[in-house]
């Protein structure tokens, strides 16, 4: 993957908050790369899985990155795709993992098979890859509960378009000032909250909630409408229209996730 320049990226985030309005990120906030691999059969799913599960993993923890998560769609499909959640503690972690990758022999010699395939048997059809900066509200990812034993648990990942980069901005404010904390009153479960800084789809967010069950995740679900807090934010007339559109899509936890 070629990776964003820091000054690239300085700039990106200089327009960003600047046109936001927004207070520029702290120094603890982490950073997440999401990747979204596009597959053509359940093979090219069992590589992806298992260059992360035998290669990458391992790698990105002697770098000093992790926990990572490897997600599928809960429907079994040979078309379903693979989401990884890879967070950084710094911009600067970001920047160095592609020369940390090809200084670590180990890894090389592990991802060879994967990385040296040819264009009639690719491991993956394509792959989208963003960069967000975690909300101040939840400024570091929170592993569920089933994290540790790999308990069966799903996972929702919400992306949420707004029609300008201040409705955006305005949407991120609305989360702060609440909608995580009601969340987590809730028993949703958050793993985190972002803002994109680059990817296919802005401006945007995005953030990932999750259960035990599908019955019990929407149980949860249910306690969000009527709190109080929710009602207040949404009669409140600065976060009117801040949003343009939405998308969702429930995912399990592979073999390879370390959340």
């Amino acid at each position: 993957m070629k990776t964003l320049g820091l000054g690239f990226v300085g700039v990106l985030l200089g327009m960003i908050f600047s046109a936001q309005g927004a207070e520029r990120p702290g120094v603890d906030r982490q950073y997440y790369e999401l990747r979204v691999y596009t597959t053509q059969n359940e093979k090219q799913q069992g590589e992806i899985n298992g260059y992360w599960e035998k290669a990458a993993i391992a790698a990105y923890r002697r770098a000093g990155t992790g926990p990572i998560g490897v997600f599928t769609e809960v429907k079994e499909s040979e078309t379903n795709r693979v989401y990884v959640l890879i967070p950084y503690d710094s911009m600067s972690s970001f920047e160095g993992i592609a020369g940390r990758l090809a200084g670590d022999g180990a890894y090389q010699e592990a991802a060879a098979e994967f990385m040296n395939r040819s264009k009639d048997d690719a491991p993956y059809k394509r792959f989208d890859s963003s960069l967000l900066m975690a909300m101040k509200g939840m400024p570091k990812l929170a592993l569920p509960p089933s994290s540790a034993e790999k308990q069966p648990w799903i996972f929702e990942w919400r992306t949420y378009s707004s029609p300008t980069e201040a409705k955006g901005a305005n949407k991120i404010d609305m989360f702060n000032a609440g909608e995580i904390e009601i969340m987590k009153e809730v028993g949703l479960n958050p793993v985190f909250f972002a803002g994109t800084i680059a990817g296919p789809k802005m401006p945007s967010l995005v953030y990932m909630t999750s259960g035990a069950d599908m019955e019990q995740y929407k149980q949860k679900w249910k306690g969000f409408g009527p709190h109080p807090l929710w009602k207040k934010l949404m009669g409140d007339p600065q976060y009117k229209n801040n949003m343009s559109g939405s998308e969702s899509v429930f995912l399990k936890r592979t073999s390879a996730s370390q959340i």
